[in-house]
């Protein structure tokens, strides 16, 4: 019983100490070798736990600006009241079990390290990203991966109403549905806007058909697949409403996705390759670079 409470009270310590670096940063395990004590005493502090303390420069950044003082005082007040509460748990874990210090403050090393690369990469991305894909780029990368884009849900382009029974000339809007004419066309959008609950016009859209008659009966379909090949329109209700659906085209799940209904996605994927492609060719240039002038060595 005692291993295991030793055991819970050293991962307890470590998850604190690792995943609150930013809280610790006045705990004396971490100050840099050869600081000096007269260093702090110029210091002014603002809160203290045993004989550790937050000193007031320690806050900086902590509030930006164009806020507000009361805001400003919530933030700090916030963060001392968080600091003491890390170091209270910080140093009593320190109590119950031995800590390495030396491989907290490599850990710490290390996760500052991260943060300021990640930083400067982000940096560095953000000016030299170029953000233009092209439509024959978007093309070429689903034919070359298009068994990455298998279709998890069934999806239309369809038009589909929700009408409640109490509109008028409801029995018009099928006709209306069908109809090619542009008058009628913009007949039946001006209907949607003046009468319909929720709707949707079919254009070259795909949409998951879930998502498109969600909060309607159709919803309770049992079989959606069969309910596509076997119902180009349909027509139901409820207590309160009037649902219409005509649906121009389907895929059905398991089957390869249209271009249209992934372009973004695709889209996405590209730039995201380009972050990462501009992010090691950042890294990989400052240590070229830095080799070539003799900016570090390996002793051996």
């Amino acid at each position: 019983m005692r291993k295991q409470e030793n055991m819970w009270w050293k991962n307890l310590a470590i998850n604190l100490l690792v995943g609150s670096l930013f809280l610790i940063t006045g705990c004396e395990f971490i100050k840099m070798k050869g600081e000096q004590a007269s260093d702090e005493v110029s210091r002014v502090p603002v809160a203290r736990v045993n004989d550790t303390y937050l000193y007031k420069d320690e806050l900086n950044g902590i509030v930006t600006l164009g806020v507000s003082k009361e805001d400003s005082a919530i933030r700090i007040e916030s963060y001392i009241n968080s600091w003491i509460r890390k170091q209270l748990l910080i140093q009593e874990a320190a109590k119950k079990i031995n800590i390495n210090e030396a491989e907290v403050e490599r850990k710490i090393l290390d996760y500052r390290f991260s943060l300021i690369a990640y930083e400067y990469q982000s940096f560095f991305v953000k000016q030299n990203l170029d953000t233009v894909v092209s439509n024959s780029q978007i093309e070429s990368y689903y034919k070359e991966n298009i068994d990455n884009f298998i279709l998890k849900q069934n999806i239309v382009q369809a038009t589909f109403m929700k009408v409640p029974k109490t509109a008028p000339r409801t029995n018009k809007i099928k006709d209306l549905i069908f109809s090619r004419k542009e008058k009628d066309e913009k007949e039946l959008k001006s209907y949607c806007l003046s009468f319909s609950t929720v709707y949707h016009l079919s254009d070259s859209t795909w949409m998951v058909f879930d998502e498109l008659v969600k909060n309607s009966p159709l919803v309770e379909i049992p079989n959606k697949i069969q309910f596509l090949k076997a119902y180009p329109y349909y027509e139901t209700s409820d207590d309160g409403y009037l649902y219409f659906l005509k649906v121009v085209k389907y895929r059905i799940s398991d089957n390869i996705s249209p271009l249209e209904f992934v372009k973004d996605d695709i889209r996405n994927i590209i730039l995201n390759k380009r972050k990462v492609e501009l992010a090691k060719k950042l890294e990989d240039d400052v240590y070229n670079n830095a080799a070539s002038e003799k900016e570090f060595e390996v002793f051996k």
